[in-house]
């Protein structure tokens, strides 16, 4: 953990919430693949267990981020990190087509974090 207090807060908050989200899209999704035989009980069990380490990472990465930007920043900062782990997963993981439809929906994204970063 010393080594990522080096870093600058932004960067910080950065690296925190994409290794949260790793684990975030493991838990809602994984299971889609892993366990779609299971009842949904145990693909909720086994999520919640998941999510207990995105929440290890997501809280800190808030707090850290918050001494820097401002709720709606953050909130914004991590929907677009959300989409750039998810696309990935989505197509890697669990083999789903890459549409044209992620390109429209990162560009939305591009719009606002211009939308909530710029002054004023």
């Amino acid at each position: 953990m010393n080594s990522l207090q080096s870093l600058p807060v932004s960067l910080q908050t950065i690296v925190l919430l994409v290794a949260s989200n790793i684990f975030m899209t493991f838990a809602w999704y994984g299971h889609l693949k892993n366990l779609a035989t299971s009842p949904w009980y145990v693909a909720a069990l086994v999520s919640w267990c998941i999510a207990l380490f995105e929440y290890l990472l997501q809280v800190p990465a808030n707090r850290i981020g918050y001494t820097q930007f401002n709720v709606g920043q953050l909130k914004i900062l991590q929907e677009v990190i959300t989409l750039s782990v998810f696309v990935p997963f989505a197509v890697l993981y669990l083999d789903q087509p890459l549409k044209w439809d992620y390109l429209w929906a990162g560009l939305c994204m591009i719009g606002a974090v211009y939308f909530i970063f710029r002054g004023g």
